[in-house]
């Protein structure tokens, strides 16, 4: 028997290996790349699309919300029985007040609100309201958009990733069945040979 050569690459052919076989290990093969390349730029694209319109809400509500003084006028009457006990604490119950506060177009307004603390009539602290004097939830700011960007990226990269591993094993279980199949055709073509030769004998 000759050696081979020392460094010379040896040939890997096995002739028990399938077509299936090469077929599942390029299938593989394809599908990695894919979530490796495919996952991320899906990501990415979302989470860019996410930011630019979330950067627009950004300033949409900076342009819409002001923040202006509220003055105390007294203590807000609780409410008998919280509608949402799951939400509302006694605390929040006791941080509404009557309060007044004069709106961004010069508009008076006296209204139930919820205070940053507890506080005695006549303090001050400052609101958020649309140009009307509305009580506005505070606007969005950069780095929340940011972080709401990326979440939304990586669930696409996820859902990118978990459609394309589906696929695959979609695929992979299709052919193992044709395989199966394939087996049970066989098996069932040696069984009849076998009964004719034992018949013959």
């Amino acid at each position: 028997m000759k050696r081979a050569k020392a460094g010379a690459p040896r040939r890997r052919h096995n002739p028990l290996r399938r077509t299936t076989d090469r077929i599942e290990s390029w299938l593989t093969a394809l599908t990695v790349l894919l979530i490796a390349l495919g996952a991320p730029l899906a990501g990415s694209a979302a989470g860019g699309a996410a930011y630019d319109t979330l950067l627009e809400t950004v300033r949409s509500q900076r342009a819409q919300r002001h923040l202006v003084w509220a003055t105390v006028d007294r203590a807000a009457p609780s409410a008998p029985l919280d509608p949402d006990p799951e939400t509302s604490t006694p605390r929040d119950s006791r941080l509404r007040v009557i309060a007044r506060w004069t709106a961004w177009d010069g508009s008076s307004h006296l209204g139930q609100i919820g205070a940053p603390r507890l506080v005695e009539p006549g303090a001050r602290f400052r609101i958020w309201t649309d140009g009307r004097g509305r009580v506005m939830p505070r606007p969005m700011d950069t780095s929340t958009a940011g972080a709401h960007a990326v979440l939304a990226g990586l669930g696409v990269a996820g859902v990118v990733g978990g459609l394309i591993e589906g696929c695959r094993r979609l695929v992979m279980r299709r052919m193992t069945a044709r395989r199966y199949r394939r087996w049970d055709e066989a098996w069932e073509r040696a069984y009849q040979d076998w009964g004719r030769a034992g018949a013959g004998s």
